[in-house]
This record gives C-alpha cells, structure tokens and sequence, in this order.
C-alpha cells in the first residue's frame, strides 16, 4: 500500500486519508481462500411472502428451520428487534473451518461452530465450503444447501445477475479497496465516512460507513443506526448486465409486489462517472422492509475486459471501483428521501 494507508494495516492506527489522497494497491493478504458470495440470508417471520418479490434474485428468506444454525427463539427476538433485515453474509471457501477458526483468531466473535452437511459442505455463520468439485450450485442434486428444493416463480428476469458488494466486518485479512470521508461524500447538511475491503480476487467487496456527528442534520447512517437497534446490512448492490433494461423491467412491476425507487440523481450525475477503473451505474430502491432500513442497490459495472488462458472474455472483478462522484450524488439521492419522509411526518403532525 501507499505510504497514507500503511496504518490501514494496524487496526489501532486506522486512519481514513480520503478518496484523493486514497492510493488502492492489492496487498493479496488474505489469510484464507476466498472465493465469492455464496448467499444471503434474512430473517423474518413470513419466508414465502416476504420473499416473492426477490425469487430470482437468489435471496435465502428463513423463517422456518432449514439452515442448520437457524434457531426459532432467536429469529423472532431479531425479527422484533431489526424488523425485515439480514442475519449472515455467507462467503463460498475452500476450506470453511479454517476460514472460521482463523477469523476467531483474530477476534470474531463466534456464534456456531462448523457443521457438516450432508453433501460434504461445511457450514458456518459467514462461511461455505464444498469437499469436491462437483458439489456446486449449479448440480440438479444439490441446489443450494441440503434440503433446499428451487421453487418455481413468475418468469421474470430483471436482468440481475449476482451481489456485487456488501457492508460487513470481523473478515480477516483483506486488504483496503478504497476510503471516502464525509468531505468525498456528503452535503452541507450531512456526510459520513467510508472504507471498502476486499479479498484477494476483489469478488467479495466489504464496504462498512459510519455516521459523522456534528452537522445540521442526522447522518443517514446514525438514522439506520436507530431504526435497525444497531450495526447490520444497509443495502444489498445487485449486479445487472444492462441497468437501464432492468430498471424499466423493475418499474413495470413496481405496483405489483415490485421495487419503489430513491429519486434519480441529478443530470450531473451522468458527467464524472468514468474514471481509471471503468464505469460504474448504479441507483437505490426505497427500503424494501417497513423501516427506513434495508434496500437494493442496482449496479452495472462497464468495461475493465480481459481475457483467460483460454481466450474467453471476463470483467475484472470491481471494475469501476467506488467511484467519488457516484458516492456521493447517490448518497444526496438518499438524503433527499428522507426529507420527504420527514415532511410527510410534520404534515400528519399538524392535521392530528
């Protein structure tokens, strides 16, 4: 790394220096082999209904005791707390002990030790592994988790792919992808701070924010805080082949158990997206649960194209990076909601 992010490696010396000052080097310092997100998992008290909307974007909704760490007393108590939210990012290993053993550590917190499953893979709270090649997610027999079965849904195909990116800590290892503070990404009434980690590979991106106190108004991240009773997934950025098919597909169904959108970005928003990585789209939905909690990103990465051993064609892995200029217009985007909800919530004060 640079000579501003060489702290970055002392979890006690931690200093974000800015998207500017901000030099991204690949440290390939992972402790464990990492390979991609394997799923998601909400907790929640109605699976079925909770989950249509999302069928094939390849969410796990568990409300009942299919995953083996799943607990009945603890949903309900997490589902009262959080409300509709996300239990565990799972990360596909090569080897989902080790990778458990390792982070404790280092000081995860464990909250269920490895368990084997009966096609070989190795489950824990944040990590799956398979024992042979043939069990993937693609093999008929074994879709998904044991005991699992694929459902049929309405033929919809939005154009979604996979999870590009997701908040979370305590993974060990991966090296610093890129830093914003509240002056890279804010407004004059709010900002917040930002570091993005990634593995090796950079297919599994971990960006954490923070709130900044201190400003007019409350940052967007300390009204997160508040209303999902502490730290936990802000939003999920799915991954499109073509984001302006997809949004015009997602807004045909929005009044049909579908999405709701953050306002669009201003028409500047279109001028800077470019940069050394390629290009990056994205735009938010609304919350998708009954608090201004968790809700979709949609993504599109543009170019960064090389080709394998093979001559096939692939995307680098986070092409596009986390570009300033999106972050930043996007995070005015959110701000701008919540102003709506605010007003809403003075107007039904004043006619009570």
């Amino acid at each position: 790394m640079g000579k501003e992010n060489e702290t970055s490696e002392t979890p006690g010396d931690f200093k974000l220096v800015g998207f500017s000052n901000f030099v991204r080097t690949n440290s390939r310092s992972d402790l464990f082999k990492v390979n991609r997100f394997h799923h998601v998992e909400f907790w929640c008290s109605d699976a079925t209904n909770t989950a249509r909307p999302s069928m094939d974007v390849n969410l796990s909704h568990t409300a009942t005791a299919s995953i083996p760490t799943f607990n009945h007393e603890t949903c309900r108590n997490f589902s009262a707390k959080h409300g509709l939210a996300v239990r565990a990012i799972a990360i596909e290993v090569d080897d989902a002990e080790l990778a458990f053993t390792t982070s404790v550590a280092h000081g995860a917190k464990p909250s269920a030790s490895p368990i084997l499953l009966d096609n070989g893979a190795v489950i824990t709270e944040r990590y799956v592994s398979y024992s042979n090649s043939e069990n993937d997610d693609s093999s008929p027999d074994n879709w998904f988790l044991p005991k699992f079965e694929a459902v049929s849904s309405f033929p919809l195909d939005y154009g979604i792919r996979r999870l590009d990116h997701a908040v979370g800590n305590e993974f060990t290892g991966f090296h610093e992808f890129a830093d914003f503070t509240a002056e890279d990404v804010g407004t004059s009434e709010s900002g917040l701070n930002a570091v993005v980690l990634a593995n090796n590979e950079e297919t599994v991106l971990l960006p954490m924010n923070e709130p900044v106190f201190g400003t007019k108004r409350k940052s967007q991240i300390q009204t997160y805080l508040e209303h999902n009773e502490g730290a936990g997934v802000q939003h999920l950025p799915l991954v499109s082949e073509d984001i302006f098919r997809t949004l015009r597909e997602m807004r045909k169904c929005s009044a049909v158990e579908g999405f709701e959108f953050m306002p669009s970005p201003p028409p500047t928003y279109y001028e800077n997206l470019k940069n050394d990585q390629g290009t990056l789209l994205q735009i938010f939905t609304k919350p998708v649960g009954d608090r201004p909690t968790i809700f979709i990103e949609i993504i599109q990465r543009v170019g960064c194209m090389l080709k394998d051993e093979k001559g096939r064609e692939y995307q680098k892995s986070g092409c596009g990076g986390f570009g300033k200029g999106n972050f930043s217009e996007l995070f005015k985007s959110i701000e701008e909601y919540e102003k709506t909800l605010e007003a809403k919530r003075i107007s039904e004060t004043t006619s009570a």
